[in-house]
């Protein structure tokens, strides 16, 4: 039998040789072309001095290209033992980093940064690293970790199975999320329901949920009790969060009641103009948008390139641009899920890609609930969409771990398949088209 020839790779068929999930990839890169347009049309914020929108789509492109080397790289990491073995260190960067922000570290060339009253930046140089977007990604790959090792029985601390879920478990939970309470109420519960969703999936039972949601109202209770008992000087965000969930105030009357100019008049029109802004945007939209550059609400908010990127894509693109990047999200859940199905009995890359997936598809789901108005202000972006360095690489490492995996997962699978037993003998196979042929020959 001649051998059969190997198809010429090009540029059109060298997507087809990428062994991860596809349909991942197009999500990805779809993703990353809705950002790329976005940051052409949104906020002039963005600008520096001198430059047009045309640099601020070179800086994105260039983002855009770095993201995608990280993918790559990661993607091509075929040892799952290499992921297992970098994940166990999720913690200890956590740790690191959120101490450099609530010691307000300040080396210099490292120092943590005020902003808005809230401690979540460490400027390194020149770059910003959002400190909670690393910690979001770190911790989730060590709860994973942890789950696997304690499964496999390669935890060496602690004498009991409880003692091993204290250590490795149940204090960096604990840890974590008191550490970033400073900084972020909505990161924390974030971050916290995130891990607790992990530890869920993990295999965590009954006893271990009670612990954590016992675990998490003390530790609530306990910052509430610091809080009021400081009046208001430790934990200070707390103050903040509370006053977004219950806030009894209509800003809306007190604009329409106050004298226009006046103090109270802006101090009330300053706490509505950005949620009330962006529903005027998604109004605005109406079915199929206004176009690109057309907006008018990106003049009005701020952060409308993070903070309420959602709608500003509907009152550029409408309410069908607005479904189309929902759908890539939820497809993104459909994919993970899938990929967590196929990675049989190992319990590591399946909490890694559940993690993860759920991270970036729930934080997509808070941005769009806070733009239409459902919830408290959150501060959570759009992710691999809304203006952010740090928090795009850290997405584009989560969806290199979800494609690394996906990769191992479909590998298993062929192997899998190459050592299963055919469902019917050839011979079988064989036998029974001569006995039709020596049928149709006595019919003839």
């Amino acid at each position: 039998m001649a051998a059969t020839a190997k198809k010429k790779r090009t540029i059109w068929n060298i997507f087809e040789n990428f062994e991860g999930d596809k349909v991942v990839w197009m999500i990805v890169l779809l993703l990353m072309l809705i950002s790329v347009l976005c940051m052409f049309s949104s906020t002039s914020r963005l600008l520096s001095s001198g430059q047009s929108r045309i640099d601020v789509v070179k800086d994105q492109l260039i983002l855009v290209a770095f993201g995608i080397g990280i993918i790559i790289l990661i993607y091509n990491i075929r040892q799952l033992g290499i992921l297992r073995w970098l994940s166990k260190f999720g913690f200890a960067v956590s740790l690191l980093l959120l101490a450099a922000l609530d010691l307000k570290l300040d080396l210099g060339f490292v120092r943590s940064i005020e902003i808005n009253g809230a401690r979540r930046i460490l400027q390194v140089g020149p770059v910003q690293v959002h400190v909670f977007e690393v910690v979001k990604v770190a911790m989730i790959m060590y709860l994973a970790w942890a789950m696997d090792a304690l499964k496999r029985g390669k935890l060496k601390r602690g004498n009991t199975e409880l003692a091993k879920k204290i250590i490795y478990i149940y204090a960096p939970f604990v840890v974590s999320f008191l550490m970033i309470i400073p900084g972020s109420n909505s990161a924390a519960l974030v971050i916290g329901g995130m891990m607790f969703i992990t530890i869920l999936i993990g295999g965590g039972n009954l006893r271990d949920l009670a612990i954590l949601v016992a675990a998490g109202v003390l530790m609530i209770g306990m910052v509430l009790g610091i809080f009021a008992l400081s009046k208001g000087k430790a934990f200070g965000r707390i103050g903040t969060g509370i006053s977004r969930i219950f806030e009894s105030t209509d800003w809306e009357q007190k604009v329409l009641d106050s004298r226009m100019g006046s103090v109270d008049y802006y101090e009330a029109l300053d706490q509505i103009r950005q949620p009330y802004s962006a529903k005027i945007a998604i109004h605005e939209g109406g079915i199929i948008g206004k176009g690109p550059g057309a907006s008018t609400q990106r003049y009005v908010v701020p952060d409308i390139s993070e903070d309420y990127m959602y709608s500003f894509i509907i009152e550029e693109y409408g309410i069908l641009g607005g479904i189309i990047v929902l759908m890539l999200y939820i497809s993104l859940l459909a994919r993970g899920s899938l990929i967590v199905r196929n990675c049989g009995s190992e319990l590591f890359p399946k909490l890694a890609v559940a993690g993860l997936t759920m991270l970036i598809v729930m934080q997509a789901f808070l941005h769009m609930f806070v733009n239409v108005d459902i919830g408290p202000m959150t501060g959570q972006t759009l992710p691999l969409v809304s203006h952010g360095s740090s928090a795009f690489l850290c997405f584009c490492v989560a969806f290199g771990i979800i494609l690394s995996v996906s990769r191992y997962a479909s590998r298993k699978i062929r192997k899998e398949q190459m050592q299963s037993a055919p469902l019917v003998e050839r011979e079988e196979i064989k036998d029974d088209l001569d006995d039709l042929n020596q049928l149709e020959d006595e019919i003839l």
